[in-house]
Formats: structure tokens, C-alpha cells, sequence
């Protein structure tokens, strides 16, 4: 019987890997499992064996049986998985070339422009931050030197959040916030930007939206001076714009930072451009932040995002960035 058993689970093994359907190898598993199979007939014959030789060859009719089982379950299991690719690829969506065959699906222009600023200023040296957008009020005003009450908020017209106490929790109306929570968890030095997504409550028009995008820069380190943010800027400007463009630096005022500045770029034919504004990290910031003024120095900028999209490629209505419209979209 062993001899027959063994003869039985070879010849079985290569049928079993010749099986090309689960159809046909449901019919094989009746064939090796079912009611007249050679184990089935096999177990039915223990009963005229000697005591001593009906337990070796029980044991050897489950050994077999099990194996069995298992060479019709690899083998359903790899049927199965081919049906299932081959499903997938009847039914697959070729995506790529659609509108007469012009090629679409791209990353969005602001996608773009955020990976460009991104490579430059990582290539510079800086790394990147992310945050909430979600955020509280000490975050985004309290802790960037905003007392309450402080007319410089009206500056900003915030979305606020039914969460808390009201007033207490907001969608962000810059990525300042992000600033903070940088240098409450990171030892300096610090060179790091801040890109994202923030919110005001803005009337959109072609220079305004209520969503938008902004990337800032923090730098915190000894010994950091007006102008070592000047020489940064510059070095942008020519990175970003090309060596034709040149910047400058012109008084201006925010909570966070003393002294404060507007950056402006100056375009190849002598227009000046107001661009972003930046300055020297208030005192009163850092100490919020847990870092001591005294040690330590550093300066900050803020651009809006969008808007360099639109200054790099010429578009003048920022709402063309969000109408998803594919005659525009593909031009970038």
C-alpha cells in the first residue's frame, strides 16, 4: 500500500501542476479527494490490516491526503491570481493620452513651483517643515508677538474653528505657525522652510483667494545679521528668477519680526516688483519659542506661492490656478 501511495502522490503532484483552469481543477480534486479517490479507497481497506500495520498506514494515508491538500491549494491559490491579473488588464484604463492624443496628467503649476522652491532652497541648505492646518491661537498669533487686541491682526481675516473656547482654534492664516512649533522642538541652528496651505477670508478676484499657498524660510544661529537675510534673498532671486533680476530690501513693518522689511525684485526692464516680506526674528518670538535672544539670532521671509507661479509664467488672474480648466493646465 505505501508503494501504491507513493506511486499515487507523484503521479498526482504532476497533474496537479498541469491543471491550466480552476474549472479543470475542481474536477482533479474531486478526482484525488472525493468519495472513489485512491486515498478515500485506501482508508476503507484499514480495516483488513493487522493492528500494527493499520496505524503505519493510517499515518502514511493522512500524510498523503494532507500533502494532497496542499498541492491543490498552491496551485488554486497561483489559477486564482492569474484570473485576477488577467481581469485587471481586460478592464485596464490606458490614462495617459486622452484629447486627440495629447499627453495629460501632470503635476499641477503650483505642485511645480512648490517642488522648484523647494529643490533651491534645500539645495541652499535648508530643510523642510511642515504643520497643522488646523491651528491654535497662540500658534498662529500669540507666540509671533500678537497680543490680543493687537491692531496687526486685523491684518489677517481668520477663519475661526467651532472647537474650544471661542476664538481658541482657527484655520492658519500663514505658515508662521509652523515657525513656532520648529524651534519649541529643534535645537539650533535652524535652516528651514515652511510651504503649505493656509486660509483667509478673502473675496476670490484675479489678485485674492480664500485658499492659498505660502512658503517661509527661518533661520535661527549665531551671530545671524540683516545681512546675512539680504545676501539669502539675492541669491534667491537669481536662483529663481535668472541672473538678470536683482532685489532689494525696503522698511516695512510686522509683529514678528524688528526690523522688518518688504523684498522687492527688480525685473530686466528696471520695474520694481513688491515680492514678500521678511526681517529679523522679533526677540519676543524666540523667547516664546524657548530660545534665548541673547545666544542666539536669526531671520525670516514669506512668499506667496501662487504668486510666484504666477510671476514665473506670465499668468495674471490667480483664479485660473484653481478652475482646473485642462486648456489651461496643460500649458504647464
Amino acid at each position: 500500500m505505501t508503494i501504491d501511495l507513493d506511486r499515487h502522490l507523484a503521479e498526482a503532484a504532476t497533474s496537479v501542476a498541469a491543471v491550466g483552469d480552476l474549472d479543470a481543477l475542481r474536477v482533479l480534486d474531486g478526482e484525488l479527494l472525493g468519495k472513489s479517490s485512491v486515498v478515500t479507497e485506501a482508508r476503507r481497506g484499514l480495516g483488513a490490516l493487522e493492528p500494527d500495520e493499520r496505524k503505519d498506514a493510517g499515518r502514511r494515508i493522512n500524510e498523503v491526503r494532507t500533502e494532497l491538500e496542499r498541492l491543490l491549494a498552491d496551485r488554486r491559490a497561483t489559477l486564482e491570481a492569474d484570473a485576477r491579473t488577467e481581469i485587471l488588464e481586460s478592464e485596464r484604463l490606458d490614462l495617459t493620452e486622452l484629447d486627440g492624443g495629447r499627453r495629460l496628467g501632470h503635476r499641477h503649476v503650483v505642485t511645480q513651483t512648490w517642488e522648484r522652491l523647494e529643490d533651491l532652497f534645500v539645495g541652499m541648505g535648508y530643510t523642510v517643515a511642515e504643520g497643522p492646518e488646523i491651528e491654535d491661537e497662540w500658534h498662529n498669533f500669540g507666540a509671533l508677538n500678537f497680543p490680543p487686541g493687537h491692531p496687526a491682526r486685523d491684518m489677517y481675516d481668520t477663519l475661526y474653528v467651532d472647537h474650544g473656547e471661542p476664538g481658541s482654534t482657527l484655520l492658519r492664516t500663514h505658515t508662521s505657525p509652523v515657525q513656532i512649533r520648529v524651534m519649541e522642538t529643534v535645537e539650533p541652528p535652524i535652516y528651514s522652510i515652511m510651504p503649505g496651505r493656509v486660509f483667509r477670508s478673502d473675496t476670490a478676484d484675479a489678485t485674492h483667494m480664500p485658499v492659498f499657498h505660502q512658503i517661509e524660510g527661518l533661520v535661527v544661529d549665531r551671530d545671524i545679521t540683516f545681512g546675512d537675510l539680504a545676501g539669502t534673498l539675492e541669491a534667491f532671486t537669481k536662483a529663481y528668477f535668472g541672473g538678470d533680476f536683482t532685489s532689494r530690501l525696503r522698511p516695512s513693518y510686522f509683529p514678528f519680526t524688528e526690523p522688518s522689511a518688504e523684498f522687492d525684485i527688480q525685473r530686466p526692464d528696471g520695474t520694481w516688483l513688491e515680492l514678500a516680506g521678511c526681517g529679523m526674528v522679533h526677540p519676543n518670538v524666540l523667547q516664546a519659542a524657548g530660545i534665548d535672544p541673547e545666544n542666539w539670532s536669526g531671520f525670516a521671509f514669506g512668499f506667496g506661492l501662487d504668486r510666484l507661479a504666477l510671476m514665473r509664467h506670465g499668468i495674471d488672474d490667480l483664479r485660473e490656478l484653481f478652475r482646473n480648466d485642462l486648456r489651461f493646465l496643460g500649458q504647464f
